[in-house]
């Protein structure tokens, strides 16, 4: 059994948590994550069935050892928490216990910006260099760094996003003088590695979180600047009309993570072919909720539409990412 209770994904070790809180605490406890975190561990709680007593035990300890060993390094630091845990649970239990704390206490670069309002952030960053706005959206998390792109000045996002396609590693040397020009705090850099940011999927993964407009505007600005940087972005850059080239299983997938007044809201003004792709893959019932709830609802904003489909968008991102389904798009497909 103890094989399978290490097997355990952290996602599913913090559902199973959040239902151990109940309702209430867990409420409390998500209001300190963010978005994509929060859909994570949802998402696993939806898949819970139910939670066997041995699971449950050895989520509830595990939890309760790397809070003990929280606290002791808040005390006292690494040495003296390491000292104390293999006094209580033995060296090999402790060791095991202090890394996954530091990991967990590692603090990535520009840590300090992760809780900033995305307008405040980019009134912050334009006025600084083009380069040091790209590294630090690169670090930052994507859902914010793509609501402070989407408020840059028009003519900054295109080179900044470009510029974020290109970076590779970044010394980190020129990440803590960023920091210092800044005045914030120093993140903590790994023993002085390389670290990766940024790059084309970097972008990509902005993008698809900005709305239409703003991912207009940039791709115009690149193509001008970058016409075969451009291609490589819209080649791998996914919209709501791209479902059509899913296939049955992946559309099925989709769908069944979907909301059916969500989905009803992102098919409004779609082409005659998304919806037949979104139908076929439905029951004859399901098809007609959502086709009475598109009726009902009368005319709808198309800023509305759009947030919606971008949401179906990041579920179907996040099972790519999960290996659940492929969205691969072939080299002749064009940006709808």
């Amino acid at each position: 059994m103890r094989g399978a209770q290490h097997a355990l994904p952290n996602r599913l070790k913090a559902a199973v948590m959040m239902m151990v809180f109940g309702p209430e605490l867990s409420s409390k406890v998500m209001q300190f994550l963010d978005e994509e975190q929060v859909e994570q561990i949802t998402v696993e709680i939806a898949r819970l069935d139910r939670i066997t007593p041995a699971m449950r035990t050895q989520v509830i300890q595990e939890f309760h050892h790397m809070a003990i060993a929280q606290d002791y390094i808040a005390e006292g630091g690494v040495e003296h928490a390491r000292k104390l845990l293999e006094a209580a649970f033995g060296q090999k239990r402790a060791s095991g216990m202090i890394d996954r704390v530091n990991r967990t206490l590692q603090v990535v670069p520009f840590d300090f910006l992760r809780r900033s309002d995305p307008s405040q952030l980019a009134s912050f960053l334009q006025e600084e260099h083009p380069q040091t706005i790209a590294l630090i959206l690169a670090y930052i998390p994507a859902n914010l760094a793509a609501q402070s792109l989407s408020q840059l000045p028009t003519d900054l996002r295109g080179e900044v996003a470009e510029r974020i396609a290109l970076l590779d590693r970044t010394p980190p040397d020129v990440i803590r003088e960023v920091e210092k020009v800044l005045e914030k705090k120093f993140s903590s850099i790994a023993q002085g590695e390389m670290m990766s940011a940024g790059g084309v999927k970097a972008l990509v993964d902005l993008l698809n979180r900005v709305d239409r407009t703003t991912e207009g505007t940039i791709l115009e600005s690149l193509n001008t600047s970058n016409p075969d940087l451009a291609q490589e972005v819209m080649n791998m850059l996914f919209i709501f009309e791209d479902i059509v080239q899913l296939d049955d299983r992946a559309v099925q997938q989709i769908l069944r993570e979907v909301e059916v007044k969500e989905l009803a809201v992102a098919l409004k003004g779609t082409p005659e072919e998304v919806q037949e792709k979104i139908y076929s893959n439905m029951s004859e019932r399901a098809s007609q909720m959502v086709k009475e709830d598109m009726e009902f609802m009368g005319p709808v904003k198309i800023s509305t539409v759009h947030e919606a489909q971008q949401k179906i968008v990041a579920v179907i991102r996040r099972l790519e990412e999960a290996g659940e389904i492929s969205m691969g798009r072939g080299e002749e497909e064009i940006l709808v």
